[in-house]
């Protein structure tokens, strides 16, 4: 097991409703600071009053100056910010991929992808430059892995999308930023009809599973265990694929990327 990490202040996207709400409400039970970021509207007002001394801001992460915005207020109201989750995100368009309106996945990835590279590429600099121990964690989703909800093309590929772009921010960042995906299973929260969604994992149980995750510093933050079984089915596959067509690893390393930057950055060096 990990040792534990005590951040002392939190940002949340998305963190009005569902999934961030839930996270919010176990940190602030464990005494940390919460700055709650979301559309502004009642919502937003109605979460605060839910959170004794929680902090909030209005911001629509599709837009990159307002996430600017919310790093500069959340570092000056909170002096350092220790945690971020960049856990904004809506239901995608649903249909055959062939029949659903590009511009809707457009505006689909503005909130489920982009959102989530504005929050990066906002407090990513911040969080280096204060040196203090930090973490971003990026919401990503069992569709990350596979596909569970069938013609939901624009959701999953945003979700890939988010589990990519956590795995390449990993090393650009030093050792005191981390960074990790969460991997939410079927949560009860108002990103689908209510009528489908009813019979997901409450939010709060979801919550309690993986703040002490968080607190570990984890890659990837876990809930649903029968996820295994559906990534078991893909990764199968491609192992047999593999094992069936691909040169073998001692053949191949020449041809391996990592080797060879690898190798080349030796040569440079000597």
């Amino acid at each position: 097991m990990s040792d534990i990490w005590h951040p002392k202040s939190a940002v949340i996207t998305g963190g009005a409703s569902g999934i961030g709400l839930a996270i919010a409400r176990e940190l602030a039970g464990r005494g940390v600071t919460v700055m709650l970021a979301d559309l502004p509207g009642e919502r937003l007002e109605r979460a605060a009053g839910m959170l004794p001394g929680a902090l909030t801001h209005p911001c629509d992460v599709r837009d990159l100056a307002q996430v600017e915005a919310l790093a500069d207020a959340a570092f000056e109201r909170l002096g350092e910010v220790h945690l971020l989750l960049n856990n904004a995100g809506v239901g995608g368009p649903r249909g055959k991929l062939w029949e659903v309106d590009p511009e809707a996945a457009r505006a689909h990835f503005d909130v489920n992808f982009w959102g989530v590279w504005h929050g990066c590429r906002a407090f990513a600099p911040r969080l280096i430059a204060q040196d203090a121990p930090s973490a971003i964690y990026n919401t990503g989703s069992e569709n990350s892995f596979f596909c569970a909800v069938p013609q939901s093309a624009a959701y999953i590929a945003a979700k890939h999308g988010v589990l990519g772009l956590t795995e390449s921010l990993r090393e650009d960042l030093p050792a005191h930023v981390h960074a990790g995906t969460i991997i939410p299973g079927w949560v009860y929260t108002a990103i689908g009809p209510e009528q489908f969604m009813k019979p997901g994992m409450p939010a709060e149980d979801f919550a309690a599973i993986v703040v002490p995750q968080l607190l570990e510093r984890r890659r990837f933050v876990v809930s649903h265990g029968y996820n295994t079984v559906r990534i078991a089915e893909r990764m199968d596959e491609l192992a047999q694929s593999y094992a069936e067509f691909a040169l073998p690893p001692e053949e191949d390393a020449k041809y391996d990327v990592r080797l060879v930057m690898e190798q080349l950055r030796k040569a440079q060096q000597s």
